[in-house]
């Protein structure tokens, strides 16, 4: 098959791509200092092939479950970590988290506004056993909220959350100088406060992680960046150790905590895609940049820039309406290589307020890292696109697109 783009369309991507011939080489860049942190990581932790062996049942004295968390520990600068293959997604590892440290009558307070839509059941669900229905309490900032204004609802809270990826919002998304800095300020007001971060889609973005700007919990998908497109399932969370032991007792039970839990043989899946996570996260950027770029040129906004920093994977575009919004998706899944005959519709997918529509052609479902643009119908209809496992079929995927939305006008 041959992808027949509009020559002026072609021309205009040779225009992007030599736009972003600076921006590459410092996401290349990042990959090599990031590869290097991952490789001394397994060196260290002394990984061998039989760290893959499988186990069922309890699981007991899986060495490989120990391994894989050793791993994840060194790699994100943390005390200690959980990383499982039984966490459904980034919201079930957040929400186990949250359900670990908090307790009745505590307070949860987000310092970057409104999280993502699939937590907001987690925090006040009237039903299900939300947090609230705990009796937990919640409160949050406006974006960019001055913190010494807010000192008080600081002082008061027993986590502070933060969420890096701007979500379905323009929002800028939080470099880790940015999460220092709101860490440092928050822990001058209230040494006490557990500061979480939801690093979703942020891990590789640049060559440190919150915890090293001294957040006391990290979280994440191993279907985003972090599983490196080869493992199927699984989160993690990292941190301080007397933390996630709270939190292996919510997932697992009181008294068990991380002591038991077969891997299946999933250990080496897991492993090797952090191995490669580096690589393909570096990927993805590319073929974001690339496509910030090519639909600047276009005449469209997109948040960020294709010049600007890039701390985690999405990018959002503002097409302006609802038709072009449906054929952009509809051109990233004819261009991806699982199920591109199908055509996305908007539907009213479980955990969000608006009908959303969503385009993944992938190798796994809902994967992250793979090619995926999705977004809810409504004002001001942007998308949001993130992955690529390979840059070359990411930029295709974007060119369809395009050349979708370019057939609507012709």
């Amino acid at each position: 098959m041959t992808f027949n783009f509009d020559s002026k369309l072609i021309k205009l991507a040779e225009k992007a791509e030599t736009l972003c011939t600076n921006k590459f080489a410092e996401i290349r860049e990042i990959a090599r200092i990031n590869g290097e942190k991952v490789l001394r990581a397994f060196i260290e932790n002394k990984v061998s092939t039989s760290h893959f062996n499988p186990t069922d049942g309890y699981g007991y004295n899986d060495i490989g479950r120990e391994k894989t968390d050793a791993v994840f520990a060194t790699v994100f600068g943390a005390e200690s970590a959980i990383c499982r293959h039984n966490f459904i997604s980034g919201t079930h590892a957040i929400s186990c988290a949250l359900f670990g440290v908090l307790r009745p009558g505590d307070l949860m307070l987000s310092l970057t506004g409104s999280p993502y839509d699939t937590l907001k059941g987690v925090i006040h669900a009237d039903s299900g056993g939300s947090l609230k229905e705990f009796g937990i309490k919640y409160a949050e900032l406006d974006f960019g909220s001055n913190l010494q204004e807010n000192a008080e609802l600081i002082k008061a809270c027993k986590v502070a959350y933060i969420q890096r990826s701007r979500g379905y919002t323009l929002r800028q998304s939080l470099s880790v100088s940015e999460i220092k800095e709101i860490v440092k300020l928050t822990k001058k007001i209230n040494e006490n406060a557990i500061i979480i971060v939801d690093n979703c889609y942020g891990e590789f973005c640049e060559i440190t992680e919150p915890a090293n700007a001294d957040a006391d919990l990290t979280i994440g998908s191993l279907i985003k960046n972090p599983g490196g497109g080869i493992a199927r399932t699984g989160g993690y969370i990292a941190g301080r150790k007397d933390l996630t032991d709270l939190c292996a007792q919510r997932l697992s039970a009181v008294g068990i905590g991380m002591e038991a839990g077969c891997t299946l043989g999933m250990t080496r899946e897991i492993l090797l895609g952090v191995f490669l996570a580096p690589e393909i996260t570096a990927n993805a950027l590319m073929t974001t940049v690339f496509a910030s770029a090519l639909f600047e040129l276009s005449g469209y906004e997109t948040f960020p820039h294709y010049s600007e920093k890039r701390v985690d994977l999405p990018v959002a575009i503002k097409l302006g309406n609802r038709e072009k919004l449906i054929a952009f998706c509809r051109g990233i899944q004819a261009g991806s290589p699982i199920d591109s005959y199908a055509s996305p519709e908007p539907w009213a997918m479980p955990g969000y307020a608006d009908d959303v529509i969503m385009a993944a052609g992938a190798f796994t479902m809902g994967s992250s890292i793979e090619l995926s643009a999705d977004a809810p119908l409504r004002e001001p209809y942007a998308v949001w696109l993130q992955g690529g496992l390979t840059y070359a079929t990411g930029k295709i995927g974007v060119l369809n697109a395009a050349q979708n939305i370019l057939n609507l006008t012709n």
